[in-house]
């Protein structure tokens, strides 16, 4: 088949990687405009369209996908399909109708389960054990249109969610070009989703990352995993936003929350129930390091985190 490929970060780029060196024919590149990015703020390319560069191909960057002179694009490359992961933008009917077998897209979760755009950060956070990658047809609901194939992948006790997506990105390249592979000979079709089990995965926001020390050890553990690399989870100390690496619950229950102690080679903090050891810790306009040597620059035995 011919396919235009859409997507924009580089948890895209295993799936563009695998379909590129496929039997289906790549024609071009949809990904998000060029965006800011670093000190300088300048324009910088999307990872995605800079494969698309590598690889020779025309690389389409409309403001929005209903533009018409995108559409009329994408139209003169004729696909017969568009797979997408991790494109970034809503499509519009009149973009879905342009090629023959539609948009095809690998999501990070067993759907109908985290439907929305942080299915492996909502995953960890709530505990489950496992997920995985599914690929569907796009139609105009969110996430809600009949799905191709599966794979699962377990979530190990310390995986972040980079960790975590990473894994899934491999993976779910090879099960995205089996499902074009089946699209195209016939053997594949395209069946709803259930009724039942849908939940959401809305972004996570700087907002939602921020720790509540009263809540269970275990409950923070995971939001901070799930919230690692990004947006970061966090909390403040001495009225300043303190960012905080995976930490490890212990057994101690003689901290109140919020309450910190500091040690020779460690930095515990209390919470709704047992303490937590942090790992790396990253004040403000400082380098990431070790709890305790960040610690031991105060000079204090016991802190207050907020």
């Amino acid at each position: 088949m011919r396919i235009v490929f859409a997507g924009t970060p580089e948890v895209a780029l295993p799936a563009l990687d695998a379909l590129a060196g496929s039997q289906h024919e790549l024609v071009g590149v949809v990904t998000r405009p060029d965006a800011p990015a670093g000190r300088g703020r300048r324009l910088v390319a999307s990872p995605v369209a800079v494969r698309g560069e590598e690889l020779g191909v025309p690389v389409l960057k409309p403001e929005h996908p209903r533009d018409p002179a995108f559409q009329d694009a994408l139209r003169e490359l004729a696909p017969d399909c568009c797979p997408v992961v991790a494109y970034g933008a809503l499509l519009p009917e009149s973009a879905l109708a342009i090629p023959e077998h539609g948009w095809v897209n690998l999501h990070f979760s067993t759907l109908p389960v985290w439907r929305g755009a942080a299915p492996v950060q909502h995953s960890i956070w709530a505990g489950d054990e496992v997920t995985g990658a599914t690929t569907f047809r796009i139609v105009k609901a969110l996430d809600a249109g009949p799905t191709f194939g599966v794979m699962t992948e377990r979530i190990r006790p310390t995986d972040t969610a980079g960790d975590l997506l990473a894994r899934l990105a491999e993976g779910g390249a090879g099960l995205l070009v089996a499902t074009l592979d089946g699209i195209e000979d016939g053997s594949l079709e395209a069946r709803p989703q259930p009724s039942d089990g849908v939940s959401f995965a809305p972004k996570v926001t700087v907002e939602d990352a921020r720790l509540d020390w009263t809540q269970p050890a275990e409950v923070l553990e995971r939001q901070i995993r799930a919230c690692t690399p990004a947006p970061g989870a966090w909390t403040t100390y001495d009225d300043q936003r303190l960012k905080l690496g995976p930490v490890t619950v212990t057994d101690d229950t003689d901290l109140a929350p919020g309450e910190a102690r500091v040690g020779k080679s460690a930095v515990e903090v209390g919470t709704g129930t047992r303490s937590v050891r942090l790992g790396e810790v990253k004040a403000h306009g400082k380098r990431q390091m070790p709890a305790a040597d960040w610690a031991r620059g105060l000079r204090e035995e016991r802190l207050r985190l907020g």
